[in-house]
């Protein structure tokens, strides 16, 4: 079903998105308020690990949605859809901070030394963290003021980093499941970015070959 073009662009969808994208976090902070009270434990026998596991599925999941916002808009030819992918973007770094703060307060007490040791200790630590210090400058420049006060060049190339921020976070991923080897989620988010970052190759490639075309014909003439 196609979604009509104004109704993206009418003042209520952000706000409509921006609940929907807010949903996740409600659900998991009604949970953990309802275990802590005792009336009901729906976060399993080790709720820590399941908040930490839970943030970081939604980082993951939103990171799809921000990279397949500029696919879609170009297959479905609908310009309003890249209304939402700032947006949509900040919640990628929303969910992140949640999935830091709870390694960081849930696992290890907000114990600083001791994290600063996890993290040199185990690689799927380290390359989370550093997927997230990359994802700083973004989240920090996702406003009108700072594409202005770098330059839209500046500002792209900045924001290219979301390409090796997706790969990092699909190793750290990986690495997090390899202890079990579970790996079928880590496939179909793997698939999945490799998808929406292929089709970005694809189209550069196709750019470049038909900047190209003209200079072989006009050397040819």
């Amino acid at each position: 079903m196609r979604v009509p073009p104004k109704l993206l662009l009418h003042p209520a969808a952000k706000v409509v998105l921006f609940v929907a994208c807010l949903l996740p976090f409600a659900w998991l902070a009604y949970n953990t308020v309802q275990a802590v009270l005792g009336h009901a434990n729906v976060l399993g026998a080790n709720p820590a690990e399941y908040l930490i596991r839970a943030t970081g599925d939604w980082t993951l999941r939103f990171l799809c949605i921000t990279l397949a916002v500029t696919p879609l808009r170009s297959v479905t030819n609908i310009p309003a859809l890249l209304r939402f992918r700032r947006m949509f973007g900040l919640f990628v770094y929303f969910y992140v901070v949640l999935h830091l703060m709870s390694y960081s307060g849930f696992d290890m007490g907000f114990d600083v030394a001791d994290i600063a040791k996890d993290i040199a200790k185990r690689p799927f630590i380290l390359v989370g963290f550093a997927a997230f210090v990359l994802l700083t400058p973004l989240a920090a420049t996702s406003f009108n003021r700072a594409i202005k006060a770098l330059g839209a060049k500046r500002w792209q190339l900045l924001h290219k980093l979301i390409y090796v921020i997706s790969c990092l976070g699909i190793l750290h991923f990986f690495w997090m499941r390899a202890g079990k080897n579970n790996f079928a989620e880590v496939a179909v988010y793997a698939f999945i970015i490799a998808v929406l970052l292929g089709w970005r190759v694809w189209q550069y490639l196709k750019k470049k070959r038909l900047k190209a075309g003209p200079v072989m014909r006009n050397s040819a003439a």
